[in-house]
This record gives C-alpha cells, sequence and structure tokens, in this order.
C-alpha cells in the first residue's frame, strides 16, 4: 500500500479508517464523552460535527445519511436526532470540545478527550454604545431611501410632460426660425459686393477725359 501523502492515516486503509470513525462517532454520540488519542480525537471532531449538523436539520434524508455514515448503529442515531439536536439547536456552530489529558503510558501517546458541548447559548449583553450603533445603522437605509427614489419618481413625470407636445412645439419653432437667419446674413454681403466694385468702373471712365485735356 503507498504511504498516505495527506493528513495521518487512523489505520491500515481508507475503509479502516471509516470504520474506525464510525465507531469512534457513535461512542461519542452515545456517552457524549470519550477519552482517545489527540490524532483520532482531532480527525473525529469534523465528521461529528458534520452529523449534528445533519441531526438538526431533522428530516428523512438527513436521518438516511447519517445511518450511512454511522453503520446503521440506531441507538446512536436515535440519542442524536432526539436527545443532542434539540439541546444545540440555537447554536450555530462548535459542538464539540477536544481536552488535552497528557500522555499514555506505555507508548507516550498524547490523549485527549473529545465531548459535545451541550450547554445552552448565553448571549452577552449589549452595550449601549453598540446598541445605538446598531440603531442607527438600521434607521440610516431608511432615511436615505425616500431622497433616493423621489428622482426616479419624478423623471418619468417630466419625460411624459415633454413627450406629450411641448417638445413638437419646441422643436418646431427653432426649425422655421433657422432657415431665415442664415438667408438675411448671406443676402446682406451679395447686394455689398457690387457696391464696393462700382467706384472701379467709374476710375476708368475719368482717365480718357484727362487725356484729352
Amino acid at each position: 500500500m503507498p504511504a498516505p501523502t495527506k493528513g495521518p492515516r487512523l489505520g491500515g486503509g481508507p475503509a479502516h479508517e471509516r470504520l474506525m470513525l464510525a465507531n469512534l462517532a457513535a461512542a461519542l454520540f452515545t456517552h457524549k464523552s470519550i477519552q482517545t488519542t489527540e490524532t483520532k480525537a482531532k480527525r473525529l471532531r469534523p465528521l461529528a460535527e458534520r452529523l449534528v449538523t445533519f441531526a438538526k436539520r431533522g428530516d428523512l434524508h438527513a436521518r438516511r445519511r447519517v445511518i450511512q455514515v454511522l453503520r446503521n448503529n440506531k441507538e446512536a442515531v436515535h440519542i442524536l436526532f432526539t436527545e443532542i439536536a434539540p439541546q444545540v439547536s440555537e447554536r450555530e456552530g462548535g459542538y464539540t470540545r477536544i481536552t488535552k489529558l497528557g500522555y499514555r503510558k506505555g507508548d507516550n501517546a498524547p490523549m485527549a478527550a473529545i465531548e459535545l458541548v451541550l450547554e445552552p447559548v448565553v448571549k452577552k449583553p449589549v452595550s449601549a454604545k453598540k446598541a445605538a450603533a446598531a440603531k442607527a445603522a438600521a434607521e440610516a437605509p431608511k432615511a436615505e431611501a425616500p431622497k433616493a427614489a423621489a428622482p426616479v419618481a419624478e423623471a418619468p413625470s417630466e419625460e411624459l410632460v415633454v413627450t406629450d407636445g411641448v417638445v413638437d412645439e419646441i422643436v418646431d419653432a427653432p426649425v422655421e426660425a433657422a432657415p431665415e437667419a442664415p438667408v438675411a446674413e448671406e443676402a446682406a454681403p451679395a447686394e455689398e459686393a457690387p457696391a464696393a466694385e462700382a467706384p472701379a468702373e467709374d476710375a476708368p471712365a475719368e482717365e480718357p477725359a484727362a487725356d484729352k485735356e
């Protein structure tokens, strides 16, 4: 068998490891606390908390999942769903606690006790400053909501007024005035051009008169 490359291995193979963890979980749910090596306790902790989460769900599918993991240990499953799940219903996580017990005689293995945390959840009293801050944070969105909604409500009404007839009048007025202004400006320089050229025609008429004299 190849050496494991990720985490400690608690037996000869994966199947043996699953069986060992299932037996440890069943003993934990039955007795509420067990003593084992520190390595086994750390490996058991995530599995036990996951099964407690299934028990808090409480439906048939969750019960079948737990039975499958615990190898049809109906006694442990019954205790988990009927006794343990109601006691941890208000707890959001951390259903187990590990306490180190020292070293075992003989092989000097580190020992630990893993137990279920079944104490009722005690909520910490909220200080006056935190309560005031939470209240202010809850009221702030309510006060800002009408200000943000006001422009949104007025925008369509203005568009309707503009599109009902005002736009047509405003657009038609400049369209009629626009052609008249450029025509008047272009006509003025056209009339002035001949006036400036008139003296040029008179100049050659006077030159012959000077020659005759």
